[in-house]
């Protein structure tokens, strides 16, 4: 008797060690798979094995050693991507008040000193704000808690970035799951975010604090770039005799950057934004284009990817009631979600990005906001998967359900958008993920939203 109970542990490790082991092969069968890059497939089978698609098809021969899905009723999606965010870098917490000996509530110590406050800007010459060399692959980590939640809705890769200063940093590709931060990144650098910065943000008056100066402050990284390369590729022609230049570190993650994100979300922005870009000289993509309504036109013209915000502009819940709005307000909040369809119709590039919503029930809303709006739900999709994967130039990796494709992918019960859609499965680098019906669902009593902790204290705060 006594050897069955010592047999009984080992038994029951086995059983949990069973029922953990991350199948060899997945396969979901006779599911409607959208493929993006092709036709749609009414009935068929895709198979997943070592994180990638191994077959996509009506007839795919489904491996003894698989794990089967049973696909009925089911759509298969590529997963989306979030094409501008902080996603993947824990976000800090807000101070944490401790108790004292005199029972009055007081900030908890910091762990180790405060920093000394940067010294005082006075011209371009002191690079502030510059902070060019982070890099998001050397941040993102899988703890970040708004990871679950933003796969609840069916994302599975985000174009994430540092998000602090004017020039931001390298952003990263990353999937949203891994055992490691390095583990989630697919690419990078992908380009260097500019965040214009007017007032706040500890700035004060030093330079530049004035939308003119942010512009002109990264005119002038520019111009030192073009220099910085120039000379560095006279030295290496003629060594001997010549010093060698000085190694700048904010010069060389600019130019590791293959494009730049530049931000413009009015119309007069829009022209600003194009024109600049364009004196640059770098490959750039505008992000923001809420008033893009009335520039479509120019847009397509410039022939430049734009980025859409999904965070609508609306009137806040606890403005005053005296206040009355302006016309141009109530038209943009009118007209912004009807963007997306119009640059479909002109033939703009364009994808979406999160702009601090982030939960699963927001992001849905304002997704089916823009196709209330007239985007067809096709273009919508690439909007989210293609678009973004060609962007930043993965679109041989990411964005779309072929052969040989990172296995990153989302499976609904109903279409995506729809009201009583759900998300049943995702899937991250072939590892499946089962987000629950209360991810969902916005909580009783009010509507979730999401927060971007960079717009405290700053007039033109970060993308999150």
């Amino acid at each position: 008797m006594r050897s069955v109970y010592l047999m009984l542990p080992a038994l029951l490790w086995a059983s949990v060690a069973l029922r953990a082991e991350v199948p060899s092969a997945i396969a979901i069968k006779d599911a409607h798979v959208v493929t993006v890059s092709g036709e749609d497939l009414p009935k068929a089978t895709v198979i997943l094995r070592d994180g990638l698609i191994q077959d996509v098809g009506a007839n795919a021969s489904i491996p003894p050693d698989a794990w089967v899905i049973d696909g009925a009723g089911l759509t298969v999606y590529p997963g989306f991507i979030n094409a501008l965010s902080t996603w993947g870098i824990p976000q800090p917490g807000p101070n944490r008040a401790v108790a004292t000996a005199g029972n009055v509530p007081q900030q908890a110590a910091p762990a180790t000193p405060a920093p000394n406050p940067a010294p005082r800007s006075h011209g371009p010459e002191d690079r502030p704000q510059t902070y060019s060399f982070e890099r998001a692959a050397d941040m993102v980590e899988p703890s970040d808690s708004r990871l679950e939640a933003v796969r609840a809705a069916g994302f599975t890769t985000s174009a994430t970035f540092p998000n602090r200063g004017i020039v931001e940093g390298l952003g990263a590709l990353i999937d949203l799951a891994g055992e490691r931060g390095r583990d989630m990144v697919i690419a990078q650098p992908i380009g260097q975010q500019i965040e214009f910065r007017v007032g706040g943000g500890g700035m004060g008056r030093s330079f530049p604090s004035s939308l003119m100066g942010n512009i002109a402050y990264v005119r002038q990284l520019y111009l030192d770039l073009g220099q910085y390369k120039q000379a560095k590729e006279t030295y290496v022609a003629h060594p001997n005799g010549n010093r060698r230049p000085e190694y700048d570190h904010d010069l060389e993650g600019l130019a590791e950057s293959p494009r730049l994100l530049l931000p413009a979300d009015e119309c007069q922005q829009v022209d600003r934004i194009l024109n600049f870009g364009r004196e640059l000289k770098v490959p750039f993509v505008v992000y923001g284009l809420h008033e893009g309504y009335r520039r479509i036109d120019e847009l397509k013209q410039a022939n430049v990817p734009v980025l859409i915000s999904l965070k609508w502009p609306e009137r806040p819940k606890d403005a005053d009631p005296n206040d009355i709005p302006n016309y141009r307000d109530l038209l943009m909040q009118e007209q912004a979600p009807a963007v997306p369809g119009m640059l479909a119709k002109a033939g703009v590039k364009f994808a979406f990005y999160s702009d601090g919503v982030d939960s699963a029930p927001d992001l849905k809303k304002a997704l089916k906001k823009t196709v209330d709006a007239g985007l067809s739900r096709a273009d919508a999709i690439r909007a989210l998967t293609v678009n973004a994967a060609e962007i930043y130039g993965v679109g041989d990796r990411l964005g779309s359900i072929e052969k040989g494709k990172i296995a990153n992918l989302v499976v609904t019960k109903g279409e995506a958008f729809d009201d009583k859609s759900t998300v049943e499965y995702v899937f991250v680098d072939g590892k499946e993920f089962q987000p629950s019906k209360e991810q969902q669902q916005p909580p009783q009593g009010g509507e979730r939203r999401g927060t971007n902790p960079a717009d405290e204290g700053d007039a033109n705060g970060g993308v999150n």
